[in-house]
């Protein structure tokens, strides 16, 4: 057994094998949303990233570095209907311009990015669940444009509430 474990180690250590990249990280679209390993989860009631969105982060990063062609992304942040709907809307707003700041901070070029806020105006699932909060509570991203073009005569903010701008 320890003798072809060593053959093993050998054989994956020799040129051949070293010199392979790994393979490309896969990318699935629904639509034009990208859709994520995991969520992308923040503190209740807060903009603050959990560092359980970390994958959800570099997925998105590596998507970016990998498509140069798709020029805009919108980030959009949504809740759940529970509390009040300004600050619902508030939240989603503070959350996408969140996730666009850490893209930034993970080397995306911040005129890639729109955050967008919806509040609890595009719910998913049904609010009046716990599962149906949580699913309706999240940060989706969408291809807005490629190449500087708009993807099907779309406004860059698809309807919902600019956060910000993620370059300052």
């Amino acid at each position: 057994m320890r003798i072809l474990l060593t053959c093993l180690a050998l054989t994956l250590s020799t040129p051949a094998f070293a010199d392979r990249a790994p393979p490309p990280p896969k990318y699935e679209l629904e639509g034009n949303r990208l859709v994520l390993p995991a969520p992308i989860v923040f503190r209740t009631g807060s903009a603050e990233i959990a560092i359980d969105s970390t994958d959800a982060l570099r997925h998105i990063a590596r998507y970016l570095a990998d498509k140069d062609y798709i020029s805009l992304v919108r980030i959009e942040g949504h809740t759940a209907n529970v509390g009040d709907a300004d600050q619902n809307q508030t939240l989603s707003e503070q959350r996408a311009m969140r996730v666009a700041k850490a893209l930034v901070a993970a080397g995306v070029d911040c005129k890639r990015l729109i955050p967008v806020g919806f509040g609890s105006n595009k719910p998913v699932a049904d609010n009046a669940t716990l599962e149906g909060r949580a699913k309706n509570t999240r940060v989706d991203v969408f291809n807005a444009a490629l190449r500087g073009r708009m993807i099907g005569g779309m406004p860059a903010d698809g309807g919902g509430k600019v956060a910000g701008d993620p370059c300052q």
